[in-house]
């Protein structure tokens, strides 16, 4: 026998064990603000340095005794240092250092890494001078390959992370942790009895609880890791330079907000899953992108949004993950341990999202990408479970009264309303509005006639009057409603999902199963037209 279809709706209503949202991976840049462009980098050697020249051979110096540092800092405190091949996944080879030192039960620098890699660096270029003259500079950011130290630690609040350091000026930085884990600390220290879930959670004691750790993550308790870290790690910058103001600020590299549904039962957890994938492989249409990012998307020859819309499905191994792409950003979605649905939306640009990228604008970037997350759902959510109860499928289908005005129906199977449905289900215009002119747009594609402006109007007045559509106040535009989509899904996918496959399953394409199956109920009827003496059609 067939299993049964399990739907997003059947897992989520009364079969989810946890939901949490959380802050997941998150990724900083570290930049010295006052030594950004060539005039600051003139002032700092002379002006903070006191030298005479600004001349690039400071930096030199400066490094050198950087590197001198870390060198003693790592025999000091007998820390390994790891020297990274080109091919290395970083956080593999050293994931056993600080698993080591987290069995220990102590907190520290697991391993030092080392790596050359290419930087924004400045470059110096000298002038040409009378020889009688001292030498004058002028500075310029290049891509430089130049040594980085990867510090790899484990933090008493975050756990495992990590800060990278450049050891040529301006000396950027990075750093790297994870807010599942520093929600794991905060539950265990508030006495939360919780499983753990690969990067996330499995079950909890008191979910409420836990939510409330994971909303508290945000600006103050990052920087509060970063300045803890920088303060104890060998810099490049001394308490002098910070004193003078030149110290490291902190911006958003790449951020990850994820939701995590676990289910109560996962043994159905994968077939729902790629029933999911095979109903949502266009999530990364334009049209669809739109909704879930709530951002305008512009497709047309004159100023068209960058980057490219599409669906993208990775399987490694048998693990299946979709991603929809919207410029620098992607929302991703995945079975995660076989047993829970994990939506992650991965900003690697807040301005994509028109949020500042200083990590004090952290809370604002995490309520937008929670709010992708839930957008994607809930679209998933209509899309599976778009059947219309009696009382709306009536109100639809049927002419009735409201506002005190006759609303005409929208008969299924009448072929203008199946092309208005098509219509809807194409746009789906809940940020730009659907309009007469979009809508006749669209129609005269699908209904295969002429489409007038009275036509669109009228169309526009029964979808309005039904509730399917709203008016968007001070305009002449209209979206979707929520029984609006429902319409438009239901109607199309009852009609090129169900009725015009099996209109056509007396023969090729369709499956031998189904043909058979048919050919025996004509022959069924067959029998019983004769049995009550009655001509079978010709």
């Amino acid at each position: 026998m067939a299993a049964s279809v399990v739907t997003v709706n059947d897992f989520l209503d009364g079969h989810v064990g946890l939901d949490i949202e959380c802050l997941d991976r998150i990724y900083l840049n570290g930049y010295v603000p006052n030594l950004q462009v060539g005039g600051q980098v003139v002032t700092f050697l002379t002006r903070h340095l006191g030298k005479p020249i600004p001349s690039p051979a400071v930096f030199e110096q400066i490094g050198g005794r950087f590197r001198r540092a870390v060198t003693k800092f790592a025999a000091a405190g007998d820390i390994p240092v790891v020297r990274f091949d080109k091919d290395d996944r970083k956080i593999d080879v050293m994931r056993p250092y600080q698993d080591r030192l987290a069995a220990q039960g102590r907190c520290g620098v697991a391993a030092i890494g080392v790596a050359q890699e290419f930087q924004p660096v400045w470059t110096a270029y000298q002038r040409d001078t009378r020889a009688t003259d001292l030498p004058q500079f002028t500075f310029a950011k290049a891509q430089r390959r130049v040594t980085c130290y990867y510090f790899y630690v484990v933090d008493e609040q975050f756990g495992p992370g990590f800060v990278k350091i450049c050891s040529y000026f301006p000396y950027p930085i990075k750093v790297w942790v994870n807010g599942h884990e520093w929600a794991k600390r905060q539950a265990t220290k508030a006495g939360i009895g919780f499983a753990e879930l690969s990067n996330g959670f499995a079950s909890c004691t008191d979910p409420a609880a836990l939510q409330a750790i994971c909303d508290q993550l945000g600006p103050a308790q990052i920087q509060a890791f970063c300045h803890r870290w920088l303060d104890a790690l060998p810099t490049p910058l001394s308490e002098v330079d910070e004193v003078g103001g030149y110290w490291w600020e902190f911006s958003m590299r790449q951020i990850e907000t994820s939701r995590t549904i676990v289910f109560h039962a996962p043994r159905h957890a994968r077939a729902f899953f790629e029933a999911l994938v095979a109903d949502n492989l266009d999530v990364g249409r334009p049209d669809t992108v739109e909704i879930i990012f709530g951002r305008q998307i512009r497709t047309g020859p004159k100023r068209a949004t960058p980057g490219v819309f599409k669906t993208k499905v990775v399987t490694r191994g048998v693990d299946v993950t979709v991603n929809a792409l919207y410029r620098h950003s992607r929302i991703k979605q995945y079975l995660k341990d076989g047993r829970a649905l994990r939506i992650e939306t991965v900003i690697n640009s807040p301005t994509d999202l028109r949020v500042g990228r200083r990590l004090h604008h952290l809370d604002e970037l995490q309520g937008k990408a929670r709010a992708i997350n839930n957008r994607l759902l809930d679209t998933e959510r209509v899309g599976q479970g778009c059947v219309l109860a009696s009382p709306a499928f009536a109100r639809v289908a049927h002419p009735t009264i409201e506002e005190g005005r006759r609303a005409p129906a929208l008969r299924f199977g009448d072929p203008r309303v199946m092309a208005l449905a098509g219509a809807l289900t194409t746009c789906v215009h809940a940020v730009t509005g659907l309009s007469n002119r979009s809508l006749r747009a669209l129609m005269t594609g699908l209904h295969g006639a002429p489409y007038s402006i009275g036509q669109a109007s009228y169309d526009l007045r029964r979808l309005r009057l039904k509730g399917l559509i709203a008016r968007q106040p001070h305009s002449n535009t209209y979206t979707l409603t929520p029984d609006g989509l429902r319409f438009a899904i239901f109607y199309t996918k009852v009609h090129n999902r169900i009725l015009t496959p099996l209109l056509a399953a007396d023969q090729p394409p369709a499956p031998p199963p189904l043909r058979q199956a048919l050919r025996t109920i004509d022959q069924h009827l067959n029998d019983q037209l004769t049995r009550a003496r009655l001509p079978a059609a010709r």
